[in-house]
C-alpha cells in the first residue's frame, strides 16, 4: 500500500569510462566543496546539495510490507498519466542506495518516455563480502529472507499499475552485481511479467533451473575479482542453451547477440575491466529494451 511521497533531486555525476555502482568513487581531478566532502564522508544523503546535483527530480515513495517500511525513487514521464509507459525496475549492488543508483545508471536520462524505479535494499547478509550483513542488497533466491524483496517489487508494480498507464508489455527489470543476482530471481519468480532482463557483475546460480526462456542482456567483466568472470562465462553459456541460441554476431562495442530460434536472443556485453558497470552499458541496455516487447 503506497504510503508517502516526496521529490528529491538527482543528476549525473563525473565519472571515468567505468562507472562503480557498489559505491561511489570519484576521479582524482573531480573535487567537491569541503564542506560537501566532509557531508559525504560521515551519511548518504536524503537531498544532494547543489554541488551535487542538477537535473530532473525523482519521487520517492514509501510503502509498508509485512509490516516493514520499504522505499524506491521513481522518475515518471508526465505523459504515463494518460498514455501506456514501458517501465524499467533498476536494482542497485550490495551496499548501494537507491539515489545512488539514479545518478549512476541514469536511465531515466537514457529513456525519458519510461518509468523508472530505483527500488532501495534492506540490510542483508552478502555470499561474498559483509558476511555480517551490515550493508542494503536484496534475497539471493525465491523463499531467501522471507521474500521481503519479491513481495517489495509486486507492492510496487501494484501502485504503478494504479497510478498510470502502464503497457503490460514493455516492463523490464535490470541491476549490477547483487541486483544483477536478484534481477534473475525476479525472473525466475516473476518472469511472465517481463519482456526482457538485464543483469550485470552476477551469476544465476541457484535459479536458473527454473528459467523460463526470455531475451536476455548480461554485462561481464574479464577481469572481475568479485564475480569471477568463468561463473558469468557459465550463466551466458547456460542462458544460451536455455534460450536455443545459435552462433554470435557482433552487436555493439564488447557486444555479441546469440540469435534465437524461439525468439529469446542472448547479448553478452564482455569488457574488460573488473566488477565495475561500464559506463556505455546502460544504453546499450536501454537499446536492447526498446528491440523487445513481450508477445
Amino acid at each position: 500500500m503506497l504510503f508517502t511521497e516526496s521529490k528529491i533531486k538527482t543528476g549525473q555525476l563525473p565519472s571515468d569510462r567505468f562507472k562503480l555502482c557498489e559505491e561511489i568513487r570519484f576521479p582524482l581531478s573531480f573535487r567537491f566543496p569541503v564542506s560537501v566532502s566532509l557531508f559525504l564522508l560521515t551519511s548518504v544523503p536524503l537531498f544532494l546539495t547543489h554541488e551535487l546535483c542538477a537535473g530532473e527530480s525523482g519521487i520517492r515513495r514509501e510503502w509498508h510490507v509485512d509490516g516493514v517500511l520499504r522505499e524506491a525513487l521513481i522518475y515518471e514521464p508526465s505523459l504515463s498519466k494518460t498514455q501506456d509507459a514501458p517501465v524499467i525496475f533498476i536494482f542497485h549492488g550490495h551496499g548501494g542506495t537507491m539515489s545512488n543508483a539514479a545518478r549512476l545508471f541514469a536511465y531515466q536520462k537514457l529513456w525519458p518516455e519510461a518509468i523508472c524505479v530505483y527500488p532501495q535494499g534492506l540490510k542483508t547478509v552478502g555470499r561474498l563480502t559483509d558476511p555480517e550483513g551490515n550493508k542494503s542488497g536484496w534475497q539471493a533466491g525465491i523463499g531467501g529472507q522471507q521474500d521481503r524483496d519479491l513481495k517489495f517489487f509486486d507492492a510496487i508494480l501494484s501502485s504503478l499499475k494504479q497510478d498510470h498507464h502502464l503497457d503490460d508489455k514493455r516492463i523490464y527489470a535490470t541491476g549490477h552485481s547483487n541486483g544483477g543476482g536478484f534481477t534473475y530471481v525476479l525472473w525466475a519468480a516473476r518472469g511472465e511479467v517481463f519482456a526482457a532482463v538485464a543483469s550485470s557483475g552476477a551469476t544465476a546460480a541457484g535459479v536458473y533451473r527454473l528459467l523460463m526462456p526470455k531475451p536476455v542482456l548480461h554485462v561481464a567483466g574479464e577481469n572481475d575479482p568479485l564475480v569471477k568472470f568463468a561463473w558469468q562465462r557459465q550463466t551466458i553459456d547456460a542462458l544460451r542453451r536455455l534460450n536455443q541460441c545459435g552462433e554470435g554476431q557482433k552487436w555493439a562495442e564488447w557486444c555479441t547477440q546469440y540469435p534465437s530460434t524461439i525468439g529469446s536472443p542472448v547479448v553478452s556485453f564482455i569488457h574488460p575491466g573488473g566488477h565495475a558497470f561500464p559506463a556505455l552499458a546502460a544504453s546499450e541496455i536501454v537499446r536492447f529494451f526498446k528491440e523487445h516487447v513481450k508477445p
